[in-house]
């Protein structure tokens, strides 16, 4: 009897929900190597800008009014969309279904490239208005935060091209997804980066 149960318990949860409750980390070690140095790297940021914050408060209440809050939150839908289309293509490759896995991982590239143009015309808006990393202590650490955070999302989206090549060379499956899986996980990271960044710069008073 318990037997069976434990055949038709197979049958109605995937494998990988087995692994979810196995507590199996996501991604590999690797990965996750990189993504504690990349949080180390923005928790020094963000203790920079609370620390500038603290110093000089009228300069930080006013910033934010300076810059283009329409483009923030164009890039906030943008980054949103993004997870949810690696999401997607992260489902799609445990089911084996390879051409939706494909589909979705381009429609994360997309917004990705979307994320990289919008930020580089926010940059070049900046520019007209007069605004530099010498502005004023805001500008610095809005630069400094801002530029980094692109930098990661450029070699990201390169990265979706690469695991795009690599799946139509049959390298993932659903058995085998370890290599997308931690591409997954670097980019939900990025976007929470994001998530992160955007109310203390643009919002925060």
């Amino acid at each position: 009897m318990s037997k069976d149960l434990s055949n038709n318990s197979l049958a109605i949860f995937p494998s990988s929900w087995s692994e979810k409750r196995a507590g199996r980390i996501p991604g590999n070690i690797p990965i996750w190597v990189g993504i504690l140095s990349e949080l180390t790297e923005f928790g020094i940021f963000f203790v920079a800008y609370f620390f500038a914050k603290f110093h000089y408060p009228e300069i930080f209440a006013a910033g934010p009014q300076s810059l283009n809050t329409t483009l923030g939150v164009a890039n906030t839908i943008i980054l949103l969309s993004s997870s949810y289309f690696m999401a997607k293509a992260m489902a799609n490759i445990r089911v084996d279904n390879l051409p939706k896995c494909e589909r979705y991982l381009w429609l994360a590239f997309t917004c990705g490239c979307l994320y990289l143009a919008v930020k580089t015309w926010e940059f070049h808006w900046n520019d007209l208005q007069g605004f530099s990393t010498n502005t004023s202590e805001f500008f610095t650490v809005y630069y400094y935060m801002t530029f980094n955070h692109f930098l990661h999302v450029g070699w990201a989206s390169c990265a979706i091209l690469w695991v795009i090549f690599r799946l139509r060379k049959g390298a993932y499956s659903a058995k085998n997804n370890s290599g997308l899986e931690a591409l997954a996980v670097y980019w939900h990271m990025i976007d929470l980066m994001w998530i992160l960044i955007f109310p203390l710069l643009y919002v925060l008073r």
